[in-house]
């Protein structure tokens, strides 16, 4: 797309170009104790004081457990032709090991079905930060062990849906299960060690490894293997040398950590050099690499703001941050010479700026990083104050006009060459949001938290008619009424 082209200027998307949402198991599906599901960590994380906003927990989320057919429906009625959920690792296998749980997996099946029966492409990724809380107990991500439990969870679960589910995701942004995890301790477990968060990291990237293996033995060659990355679009305050150096410090934090072993079977030597002083890396074993490195079929980007960064100064003017949240602990090990810098522009509820430019430089780069592998936007969404108007409508522009820049941007890539297979919008509708609680919605469908109710937004409608038409409609259109669903 051109960059003079203008927002009302129709941009039209392949027509296998795949038009979804995205949530994840915990934020909302409640029914926490029932059908043999166990503790994870999030349970144990939201029930800790202190833990959440208000103390809130996903214990009920928004019941998409006993929901799931309305909320499909929903899904189709809105026009969404793919929906990317996850599985509760603990619902299929409560203590992270052994035999499946039939009436968590009978879940996920009928899941399925529901959305193949409403024309709907389902998309599961296997972890989505909640691991089973008995694993943790064992020693978490920082162990090694967990990333053989996480190969026989991916072979139970691929048993259980391959032969109906084409597109599996191994891990979502593992950079917050290790950093945030383990690292500044905003998200579950908790923990504040800046050696576990890099074993973590290093132990879920084996994870991926053992678990796409996993999945290729027992599924149909058809299907898709990918991975979700968070990865940072990393921005210098200035072309100094030392600003230059801290954008490589934080890049190798946020990315290479990630899809240097992925991508290209090694980690950025950069990167082992400024964590020497934290650990030795003797945890990567003769083999891991080469095990971490398997052939993907496809890789998903998750994108909601670029950051900008510095050396740090005697003044410490910046503060550090990791958009998460607030700790003293740093998520960025081996980093403290550099500063975060909030970026101009304005901004979503979360205090993100909105930059649609970022997402179109972090797509260009995978198509250079890995060519000719094709690419999923996996996330991309803003949090806004949303609340209905007297007549129950609930009227969100700003999210409109989000998404429109954001696709623009996608459409953008496309024509400069990337091989972009779909948008999944985060997220379908309002949720739990982790360290948030529920003061933060995503969605493009509004819920009701004392009634759950779905309403969808205009965003929604606007999204839906995107999606019908493969064109993104004007930031202003007539929009079909909005009804609230019980």
């Amino acid at each position: 797309m051109p960059e003079s082209e203008t927002p009302a200027t129709p941009a039209t998307f392949p027509p296998a170009f795949l038009w979804g949402a995205a949530t994840s198991a915990y934020q909302i599906e409640g029914a926490v104790r029932e059908d043999g599901r166990t503790p994870s960590i999030w349970d144990t994380f939201s029930h800790t004081p202190g833990k959440t906003a208000g103390g809130e927990t996903g214990d009920i989320a928004v019941d998409h457990y006993h929901r799931y057919r309305d909320d499909v429906a929903l899904m189709a009625e809105l026009g969404l032709t793919a929906y990317r959920f996850s599985i509760s690792w603990s619902r299929v296998q409560p203590t992270g090991r052994g035999p499946a749980v039939q009436k968590g997996l009978d879940f996920y099946r009928r899941l399925v079905d529901e959305l193949l029966s409403a024309g709907i492409k389902p998309a599961v990724t296997l972890y989505h930060w909640d691991l089973p809380q008995e694993l943790e107990d064992a020693g978490g991500w920082p162990e090694r062990d967990t990333a053989y439990r996480f190969a026989e969870y991916a072979q139970i679960v691929g048993e259980a849906l391959g032969d109906r589910v084409e597109q599996w995701i191994t891990l979502n942004e593992p950079w917050c299960s290790a950093f945030l995890g383990y690292g500044s301790g905003v998200h579950a477990p908790g923990r504040t060690d800046a050696a576990a968060s890099l074993k973590a990291a290093h132990h879920l990237n084996l994870a991926h490894g053992l678990g796409t293996s996993a999945l290729r033995a027992t599924m149909p060659a058809r299907n898709s293997i990918a991975v979700s990355l968070n990865s940072s679009v990393v921005r210098p305050l200035s072309q100094d040398p030392a600003d230059l150096a801290a954008v490589q410090k934080i890049d190798d934090l946020a990315n290479g950590v990630f899809h240097g072993p992925m991508l290209h079977g090694a980690y950025p030597e950069t990167l082992l050099s400024a964590t020497a002083s934290i650990t030795d890396w003797s945890y990567v074993l003769d083999g891991d690499l080469l095990a971490i490195n398997q052939p993907l079929d496809a890789l998903g980007l998750n994108y909601y703001t670029p950051a900008l960064v510095s050396a740090a100064n005697s003044q410490g003017e910046a503060p550090r941050a990791d958009g998460h949240g607030t700790s003293s602990y740093s998520p960025w090990p081996g980093a403290d010479d550099v500063a975060f810098h909030q970026t101009p522009g304005e901004r979503t509820e979360m205090g993100w700026t909105i930059d649609p430019t970022g997402l179109h430089d972090l797509i260009m780069r995978y198509t250079r990083e890995a060519p000719g592998l094709p690419l999923y936007v996996t996330e991309n969404g803003a949090a806004y104050d949303d609340k209905p108007d007297p007549d129950g409508r609930v009227h969100d522009p700003e999210r409109i006009a989000y998404l429109h820049g954001h696709l623009r941007a996608v459409r953008r890539s496309i024509a400069d060459g990337a091989d972009v297979r779909g948008y999944y919008l985060w997220s379908l509708m309002d949720n739990f949001e982790w360290a948030y609680g529920y003061g933060k919605r995503f969605g493009a469908v509004y819920v009701d938290y004392a009634t759950l109710a779905r309403t969808p937004k205009s965003s929604a409608l606007w999204y839906g008619q995107a999606a019908r038409t493969g064109t993104l409609p004007p930031l202003t259109m007539d929009l079909p009424p909005m009804t609230a669903a019980d």
